[in-house]
């Protein structure tokens, strides 16, 4: 298992380098005058020149990029050209907000889709085919539309949770959940329906096993069964699910984040690539990265726990 964990930090590791190298690559666009962007257009150009220099543009992009990572590995993360603040300060900020809609939706994800898909893969029948039709629809339905369809019913018109706005856990837990219910249901509606339809069909495949058959032949209640034996074998495909869907959570948390004017990652990331601030840029690339490596690092090892055929994998 060791060596296991080890193969996958180690391709986490390689992964980070060269999302990182193609990301700077990309922002590096040559013909990009960022001195000017800053001084503004009537600027002088010795003195657009001079920022230049100063912010280091001047010199080859590997250069640049080069003395980035070797203070990304110290944990230096430099500062915003446009606002001068300290960039692991900016983002620390404005990443607890985030991090409560993504363990929320994970956290819905997770409970409600293993409970439809184990029903419907059990009972069959009317409620399978309800939770099949469940499913398409609310795999189908865009993300934009199922948002505003919330705002519009929970917050406009029932006034259950507030339409805008976020308040911090450390001042009011209360306050906290209800600004976040919203923007996770928004997330959470596709994500469901995606996992659960995996769900059901691990656990139909495995109810189908000789094993299976072993056990009710034994005497063995159906409750046990299904929780014990069954259910452990397929939630494997599950989980591999699960971790792909929090890729596509980051990028639907843009525009939840933009809807519901929440402080996050996401809203952070668009106002600043508007900017061209490669110095915040390269901080929430490598923070969305390294989010994903730890969810699919901890999605390898719950699957090589759960089935250890994957571990030679």
């Amino acid at each position: 298992m060791l060596k296991f964990i080890a193969r996958r930090i180690a391709a986490g590791a390689l992964l980070l380098v060269v999302i990182s190298f193609l990301s700077y690559l990309l922002l590096s666009v040559p013909g990009t005058d960022v001195g000017r962007q800053l001084l503004g257009q009537g600027a002088d150009q010795a003195a657009v020149d001079a920022k230049n220099t100063s912010l280091g543009l001047d010199r080859p992009v590997l250069t640049q990029y080069a003395d980035w990572l070797a203070r990304a590995v110290r944990g230096d993360l430099g500062t915003s050209w446009f606002t001068s603040e300290d960039v692991g300060t900016a983002v620390a900020g404005r990443l607890p907000v985030t991090a409560s809609l993504m363990l929320g939706v994970t956290l819905v994800t997770t409970v409600v889709s293993f409970l439809l898909g184990v029903w419907a893969g059990v009972r069959r029948g009317a409620v399978d085919r309800l939770v099949q039709v469940l499913g398409v629809v609310g795999y189908a339905l865009p993300g934009f539309l199922v948002t505003l369809v919330l705002v519009l019913v929970f917050a406009v018109r029932l006034n259950w949770f507030p339409a805008i706005g976020y308040t911090p856990f450390t001042e009011s837990p209360g306050g906290w959940l209800s600004t976040i219910t919203l923007p996770v249901l928004s997330l959470s509606v596709a994500s469901v329906a995606g996992v659960c339809q995996q769900v059901r069909g691990a656990v139909i495949d495995v109810l189908r096993q000789d094993y299976v058959r072993t056990l009710r032949a034994r005497g063995l209640p159906a409750s046990r069964i299904v929780f014990r034996h069954v259910l452990r074998n397929a939630s494997a495909p599950a989980l591999a699910v699960l971790g792909m869907q929090f890729v596509g959570l980051l990028g639907g948390a843009v525009l939840v984040e933009q809807i519901f004017g929440l402080p996050g990652i996401g809203s952070m990331t668009v106002t600043y690539t508007a900017r061209g601030d490669i110095p915040v840029i390269m901080a929430l690339v490598m923070l969305t990265v390294v989010g994903v490596v730890l969810i699919n690092l901890l999605v390898d090892i719950m699957i090589g726990w759960l089935d250890p055929k994957a571990r030679a994998a």
